[in-house]
Order: structure tokens, then sequence, then C-alpha cells
């Protein structure tokens, strides 16, 4: 399921739509009381959340409003690219003195990039806070971006590349993304093709970095153990005077479903046991209301030991080695898949029974007693995600980026507890026919 969060209110109005909510209460066994995150926007446009968490450490990161999704097909890869040259320094900081100044304190610092998004954070402690969030924040919007050391790390990135494409699983997900869209930009790889990473020029990346990572298109988030007006001060103290930038974003169409089975067979001379991976086109974060069922139904199929598909094709008929369902969200288009490892021979039954699973939704829907399961997953997954500070700033941070609203993080758990059969038996028969799908199988080359 998509990640979900606690959250807060706005004061900017017209800004972000929360409307007030109670205190959050922490996990059974803990008496401390958490009140709801603050959210607020800084003259020059930056989004600031942050939240006073009562435990010992303290989370601190920064969004941008771009990923994979925002490059030219020119420039396939930049986003992470530019993601490991943020480290590499700025006017203030040397090469390696950001992760010297972090790890003498025992911090922790990381990136990841997305299809939509990029995120950096520390975590660290409390006391450590007003040290290092400047720094962090200096390397995302100042990157020196030196020519040498691009070249140095365009082989870090092409090395990446190459192992990512070494991993089944991996190549799976890719002949899966490439056949789910046509159009979209999320059918191309967040690495980047090699010989269009190996194109690539730091001048390009400065224009990138200087188009999205502008105050308007980040979100700060802190998270921790200190009064929430310190929290921001901090931010705003190193933010507050940086120049307002427009940020537009990209709007792409959702593509159509498919309108009959489109099947792609790849030969793996090294597989010991085939991959099939079964998927549709659905709604994404822009259609949400549309998604919540979409997450259900992916737990009913295959997410727990308990799931339809897990119990009648591994645990009863033994034809799975593993079989998992999930919905992916993208912000623009989502995909649902069902993903199994199996040995060749069984390919077409387990794919035979897949559809009259499928179809069985679709017709005599779910049991009250399925239902009552995800109903129990929400609710204690909610629990279990919201323990530590780089949980809730993650987020957080998550949903402000890519709904510019945080209600849906609370609000989720509440949602899976409304849907009821008739609801998932309707989307299970609208978004997953059984006559229309696409299918990718890693076949052992013999």
């Amino acid at each position: 399921m998509r990640k979900v969060a606690l959250i807060q209110r706005s004061y900017m109005p017209g800004e972000i739509s929360c409307p007030p909510r109670p205190p959050l209460t922490d996990p059974p066994g803990q008496t401390a009381v958490v009140l709801p995150p603050t959210c607020l926007y800084l003259a020059n446009g930056l989004r600031v959340i942050a939240q006073q968490m009562p435990v010992p450490a303290l989370n601190v990161g920064l969004w941008a409003q771009c990923g994979s999704l925002h490059e030219p097909d020119a420039w396939n890869g930049m986003a992470h690219f530019l993601e490991h040259m943020v480290f590499k320094g700025t006017a203030r900081l040397q090469l390696g003195e950001f992760e010297r100044r972090v790890e003498a304190t025992g911090s922790l610092t990381n990136a990841a990039t997305s299809h939509d998004y990029t995120q950096y954070y520390i975590t660290t402690t409390p006391a450590h806070f007003q040290d290092l969030a400047p720094l962090l924040m200096d390397l995302v919007q100042s990157p020196g971006l030196p020519a040498a050391d691009f070249e140095q790390e365009r082989h870090v990135i092409l090395e990446e590349i190459r192992r990512s494409q070494d991993h089944p699983q991996r190549r799976l997900f890719r002949h899966a993304m490439d056949v789910a869209f046509d159009r979209l930009p999320y059918r191309r790889p967040v690495l980047g093709p090699a010989e269009v990473v190996a194109r690539l020029t730091v001048e390009e990346m400065r224009q990138f970095h200087d188009t999205w990572y502008r105050p308007a298109g980040l979100t700060a988030v802190a998270v921790g153990d200190l009064p929430v007006e310190s929290l921001i001060e901090t931010i705003a103290q190193t933010w507050g005077h940086l120049e307002p930038g427009d940020v537009t974003q990209p709007y792409w169409e959702p593509e159509p479903p498919f309108a009959q089975v489109c099947r792609r067979d790849i030969p793996e001379p090294h597989l010991q046991q085939a991959r099939l991976l079964m998927l549709w086109r659905v709604p994404g974060l822009n259609q949400l209301e549309e998604t919540y069922p979409l997450d259900a139904l992916a737990a009913i199929l295959g997410q727990g030991r308990t799931a339809r598909l897990v119990q009648t094709l591994r645990e009863e008929k033994g034809w799975v080695t593993s079989i998992a369902a999930h919905n992916l969200t993208y912000r623009h288009q989502g995909v649902f898949w069902i993903s199994a490892q199996l040995p060749v021979e069984h390919l077409g039954a387990v794919e035979a029974a897949i559809l009259e699973t499928l179809a069985e939704l679709q017709t005599t829907g779910i049991t009250d007693q399925e239902l009552a399961r995800v109903r129990r997953q929400v609710a204690n997954r909610f629990v279990f995600a919201n323990e530590t500070p780089g949980d809730r700033a993650g987020l957080y941070g998550y949903y402000a980026t890519l709904l510019n609203c945080l209600e849906p993080g609370l609000d989720y758990p509440e949602r899976i507890q409304a849907l009821d059969p008739e609801t998932l038996r309707q989307a299970a028969g609208r978004y997953l026919p059984t006559q229309a799908y696409g299918v990718v199988c890693l076949r052992p080359q013999t």
C-alpha cells in the first residue's frame, strides 16, 4: 500500500487544505501526546512542515517536486545524477566536509530519487539540528557541481546502471514499466539509460537545477524533540533570504486501459525459475478517490500469508514459490500488478488461476472476513509507519510534495475502513478486466 501519515494544519489559507484535528496520541504503552504538524510557507514560497515529537531523535529533510518525470528524454537520468552531485560540496562546503561533519555527530544522511520527487535528509539528535540543518539546505540549494567531480561521478552512475541490469527482479520491473506506459515518462528508468547518461553535461545539470530547485518547488520537513518555533526559525534563517521563483508542474493525461492482452516473453539464460508479472493501468494520485479500493484489492489478493492468491497458488496448490499484488501509485497514473516466481511449467495454469480469481472478485465479491483483515492491517500499519521522526517526516514530505496537502495521510485508515464489498467488487470490474491487461514473463532459457 501507499505510505500513510499523520498530519496537519496550515497557516496559509488556500495553500494547504487541512482542517483542525485533535492531538494525536502515540501507540499503546506511550503516554505522550503529539500535536499535529504545523504547515506554513515562507515569503519566498518554501513550504515548511514542523512537528515536535518527544523522542531523542530528529529528522530534517528537503523534498523537491522534481524527479525523472521532469526530464526531457535527452536528459533521462539527470534527476538521479544531480542527487549524487549535490553531495559534492558548495562554495562553503568542501568535498566530503558535509559527510565528515554529519558523521562526527553520529548522525546519518541519505537521499533518494523517484519518478515524481527527490528527497534529502539527515537523522540526528535535537542538540545537533541547528548545526546540521543549514548544511543540508546549503547543499541542496547551492551545489557547486564542479566539472571534475561531475566526470568522476558519471562513472559511479554508469556502474550503478550496470548493476541494476544484473538483477532479475529489476529487469522484470523495467520491462513491466515499458509495457505499462506507451507515452508517460514513468516508462523510463529513474537511473536513465547508460547511453544517455554518458552524454549529459554539467552545464545541462546546472540548467536542470536552476529550473526545478527553487524555493517554491521545495518542502522542508523537520520532526523531533524541539519546539516547533525553533524548528521553523532555523529553516527560515537559512532559506528565508532566497529569491522566490515559480515552478510549474507538468500535467500528463493518463493513458487509456489496455484494449487487449499485451504480452512480452523474454528469455533469461541464468534463471532457474520463471518470473511472471501481470499488470493493469489504473488511476494515480490525481484521481485519489479511485486509488483506495485498489489498495484494498491488492491486500486481499496478495499481501500476507492469508491473501487469496497466496493461499490458493502457494499454500494449497504449490504452483508458485512466491506471489504478491501491489497498487503502485504515481502522481499521474498508477499500475496494479500481480507478480509471481514459479516453475516454468506452471506459467499457463497460474495466469489462468489469477484471471479466475479476478473474475470471482468481479462477480461474487469479497468476504466480510477478508475486508476485516484489510482494515486491521491498515490500522496497524498506520501506527507502525509513524513511530519515528524519520517515518513521520518522510510521510509528511511525500503527501505535501505529491498532493500539496497532508490530509490524505491522516484520512487513509478512515478511507479504507469506509470501503464496502460492493465498492471493491465494482472497482475490480472497472479496473482489472480479465480480457485486457499487460503481462511480462522472464522465462528460463532452455
